[in-house]
Parts: C-alpha cells; sequence; structure tokens
C-alpha cells in the first residue's frame, strides 16, 4: 500500500508577521517626513545685540521677538535705556538690537501719511531770490592839528554821508515762514564819505582890533569878479561865488562870526590864516577875495562845486 504524504504549507503567521512590518515601516516614513518639515520650518539665526556700555555679541536663537531673545540672554532693559527696534517687536531684517541709554519717551501711535501728504509738504517749501539795498555807515575821523595847544575847538571839515549797497538773497519759506537766509552777492552803489573833525586850536579873532576894513560889497564883488575871469572860470561860477558868499558874510570884509570864530568874505576859521595872502587880511577886501579864491580853486576846483557842497553840506 502506497503511503500519501501531504506537501508541507507556509505558516499564516509569517505572513502576518512580514505585513506588520510593512505596515510599521510606512508609519515610521511617514512620521520622519513630519518631522522634517517641522524642522525646516523652525530656523536658527546670529543676531548681534549692541548694549548701552558699547559692548556687542553674537547669539544664536530661533526666537523672532525682540523680547525673547533679549530673555534668552539673561538682558534686562532698564529705565534710562531705549531698544531698536521696539522691545515688542519682531526683529529686523539685519538681525541687530541696539540698546542705548535714554529717557523712555511714551509710546505713540506710529504716524502714517499718504503719498499726497507727503508731496505736499514737499511743495510748501518756496524759495525766492531777493534784492535790496542797504546803508553803508559812515565813519568819523578826528585829526588833531592843534599841535598841543591847551585851549581847542572842533571843526566839521568834511560832512560824512552813509553809502549804499546792494545784496542779493536766496531765501527759502515754509508754510509762509522764513526758514533759510543765504546771500547770494553783494554790489556796493555808493561808497561811504567819512567824516572829518579837526581838533584846532582856538584863536583870539579879530573881533577885539580896533583895525575895521573898509570897501563895499560892490566893490569886493567887482574885484572878484576880475579875479574869477584871471583864474579861467565862467560867468556861471561868478553867480555861484556871488551866492556862496552872499550866504556866509553878505560879502562884508568885518563879518565875524562868535560861535566858530570864522571871520572876513570868506569866512575864513581862523582869521589868520588869510595871513598867506596878505599881511593887511583884517582890512583889505582884495587880500580877503584872493585867499578865498585860492582856497576854493585848491579844495573844490570852481565855485560852482563849492557852492553845491555848501547847499547840501551848510558848509564849504
Amino acid at each position: 500500500m502506497r503511503k500519501h504524504i501531504s506537501k508541507p504549507q507556509k505558516p499564516e503567521k509569517a505572513s502576518f508577521s512580514l505585513k506588520k512590518v510593512l505596515i510599521i515601516s510606512i508609519i515610521l516614513f511617514a512620521i520622519m517626513g513630519m518631522m522634517g518639515v517641522m524642522a525646516t520650518n523652525i530656523q536658527v539665526k546670529n543676531v548681534k545685540i549692541i548694549l548701552s556700555s558699547g559692548y556687542d555679541m553674537d547669539v544664536m536663537t530661533t526666537s523672532t521677538k525682540v523680547s525673547d531673545i533679549l530673555q534668552e540672554n539673561a538682558i534686562e532693559i532698564l529705565e534710562d535705556e531705549t531698544v531698536t527696534p521696539d522691545i515688542d517687536s519682531e526683529i529686523t531684517d539685519n538681525k541687530t538690537i541696539t540698546i542705548q541709554k535714554g529717557i523712555k519717551q511714551a509710546d505713540t501711535p506710529e504716524a502714517h501719511f499718504s503719498e499726497e501728504e507727503i508731496l505736499q509738504s514737499y511743495t510748501s517749501i518756496v524759495e525766492k531770490i531777493v534784492t535790496i539795498q542797504e546803508e553803508i555807515p559812515f565813519e568819523t575821523i578826528t585829526k588833531d592839528v592843534s599841535n598841543g595847544s591847551e585851549t581847542t575847538q572842533d571843526k566839521v571839515v568834511q560832512a560824512g554821508s552813509n553809502g549804499i549797497k546792494e545784496i542779493t538773497y536766496r531765501i527759502k519759506y515754509q508754510n509762509g515762514e522764513e526758514i533759510e537766509k543765504e546771500i547770494i552777492s553783494e554790489n556796493v552803489i555808493e561808497e561811504p564819505v567819512d567824516k572829518i573833525v579837526e581838533v584846532r586850536t582856538k584863536t583870539v579873532t579879530a573881533r577885539g582890533n580896533t583895525a575895521r576894513g573898509t570897501g563895499t560889497a560892490g566893490e569886493a564883488q567887482a574885484y572878484a569878479q576880475q579875479r574869477c575871469a584871471a583864474f579861467g572860470w565862467s560867468d556861471s561860477d561868478f553867480e555861484c561865488l556871488v551866492a556862496l558868499w552872499n550866504k556866509e558874510s553878505g560879502w562884508n570884509v568885518n563879518a565875524h562870526n562868535n560861535a566858530s570864530g570864522a571871520h572876513g568874505i570868506p569866512q575864513a576859521l581862523p582869521a589868520s590864516k588869510m595871513s598867506s595872502a596878505g599881511s593887511d587880511y583884517l582890512t583889505s577886501y582884495q587880500t580877503q577875495v584872493d585867499w578865498g579864491l585860492g582856497y576854493i580853486k585848491s579844495r573844490y576846483g570852481t565855485p560852482t562845486a563849492a557852492w553845491n557842497h555848501s547847499a547840501s553840506t551848510g558848509w564849504y
């Protein structure tokens, strides 16, 4: 009799174990993928912290908030210190936190301006070119010609007058108010004329002298007209001379100014100046006229110029 032998079969338990391994492997791969995603979302940053003392330090952190980073590194902000960026804000792109000494300011809402408002703030600045004229003050020059005399008096020999200069400014205005002023150019239109004062010896004039000159105003003018022609002056110059000495003395050879001491037809100050034209300067109208015309020629050139000066200043 043939003996029947059956084929061996694989155990069912082994088949179940292989499936279990496959399932566990799939689960592990899924968990590892999730952890990889989480790891990529957590970034480690290198942040520089600059302390108020000037010392700076580099720290590694995964935090993004300024307060968290400071807390991680045991850094406490004092009352008189300020933090940039603000302690409650996120770290900026330059990854730097700066701590400075200074009184903390009260939190104020950040101002936001529209593009139109910003443009309006710029267009409100107006620039103008302004040209004005200003006076240049004259100076007073005092000359002592008294030669040490104890008795002196001041005589204005040249009246001062201010000059004029033209100044061009570039001026900026904002909201109608001047905010900047710059000089572009200066140009002197008229130079100032110095006032010249002479300190002179006070002399005793011919007022107390018994000698008195003779001759009428007409005689003195007739002689002066002849002398003007000899100087080459015109009839117009002579007319100005008549007006000038009418104002000074009325063509009186004995005219004397008690206040200043000026004497004679040309009102020489002092009277002794006329001695250069002749020793009889107290009594001779010819000597007084000669000296006066010489003075006018040396100082002004013509009687017309002398008269114009007297008319504008009150003296010649």
